[in-house]
Parts: C-alpha cells; sequence; structure tokens
C-alpha cells in the first residue's frame, strides 16, 4: 500500500540536514543530541555516529518471523551504498564515512545496523 511505500521511501531514500556542524537524519531529536554530547568521553564522530545509527531489525516489525541474517546482510550492504551516494550527492563539500556496522556475534542480528559520520571528526 501506498503507506508502506512511504515508510520504505523514507528507510532508503532518507533525508538529511545540517545542524551545528553535524550532518544528521532529518527530524533528529535536540534533547537526544544534547544528551549524547554531554556524556562522559563524547567526540563529535560519536555522537554523530549514535544520532545517525538504524538497527537493520527496526525497518520491520520487532519478531519478524523472515529476518534472516542473508536477508539483513543484503539490506544492510544496499543501504550503505543509497547512504554513501546520497551523502555524497547532498554534501558533496563534507565527506562523510558509512559504516555498516556487523557484531562480533554474527549471529545476532539485533546488532546489525548502518551509520554514518563526517570524515573531519575522525
Amino acid at each position: 500500500n501506498f503507506s508502506l511505500a512511504i515508510g520504505y521511501a523514507a528507510i532508503f531514500w532518507p533525508e538529511f540536514t545540517r545542524h551545528e556542524g553535524y550532518i544528521l537524519r532529518k527530524g533528529f531529536n535536540e534533547e537526544s543530541l544534547k544528551g549524547f554530547e554531554r556524556q562522559e568521553g563524547a567526540s563529535r564522530k560519536n555522537t554523530e555516529w549514535i544520532m545517525n545509527h538504524l538497527h537493520i531489525e527496526d525497518i520491520q516489525y520487532l519478531g519478524c518471523p523472515d529476518m534472516t541474517r542473508d536477508k539483513v546482510l543484503v539490506i544492510g550492504h544496499i543501504l550503505k551504498e543509497i547512504h554513501e551516494a546520497k551523502l555524497k550527492w547532498q554534501f558533496p563539500d563534507d565527506p562523510c564515512r558509512v559504516e555498516f556496522y556487523i557484531s562480533d556475534d554474527q549471529n545476532d542480528l539485533t546488532q546489525y545496523q548502518i551509520s554514518f559520520w563526517q570524515q573531519r571528526h575522525d
């Protein structure tokens, strides 16, 4: 249905915005951002990473019965390419690193995540 199509569009062509030197997903929570900035050992890189991360499992509903490692890997790699392309297109003067994070426990599908940060924060 069209509602699902709009939801998937937001996942597969995300919107980004600039905010106080960060590049963040549009619709971010300012209170969360400030909270992460205040944490001990916080850096711009890890703040940007945590604010922009998306758990692959969250694309569907909790306990989705057909979530398997092979499907999560395909979606994660595709989302990585999409993020790289969109960020490069939208922010050509602010190169970003996109990470498809896979936990050491590769069977823990809840930990597969996509995120990004600006290279200047490395």
